[in-house]
């Protein structure tokens, strides 16, 4: 999220499970399971970049590449599927139930990462 965006959050008065005040901001109702499955993911995902590395380094077929780039961009939408679970699932709640002004802060909030994870 955009250095803009958060300080517009933290001005608002946003109260959010992930601790959106704090310095730096951590999450605190991160399911232990679900961590450990993106974990997984993030460290499959690794694997799968130094293969494009060493598929780039053995000049492999150009479209074997585009196939493998599209296969590492999926995984992390996933995972940021599972981030954005998460976080509606426990922060927007929270905030959402607080004042208005933290219900539009959230909102707000919530757009610019839907935005950008739209990219």
């Amino acid at each position: 999220m955009a250095k803009a965006a958060v300080s517009e959050i933290e001005t608002a008065g946003a109260v959010c499970g992930c601790e959106a005040q704090a310095a730096p901001r951590k999450a605190v109702a991160v399911d232990p399971e679900i961590k450990s499955a993106n974990l997984k993911r993030l460290r499959r995902i690794e694997g799968q970049v130094r293969g494009l590395q060493k598929m780039i380094e053995e000049d492999r077929y150009c479209t074997d590449i585009i196939i493998q780039v599209s296969s590492v961009q999926a995984a992390l939408r996933g995972i940021g599927r599972a981030l954005m679970k998460n976080h509606l699932r426990h922060c927007t709640a929270k905030a959402m139930k607080g004042s208005d002004e933290q219900a539009s802060a959230m909102y707000d909030e919530l757009l610019e990462v839907i935005y950008q994870h739209l990219r």
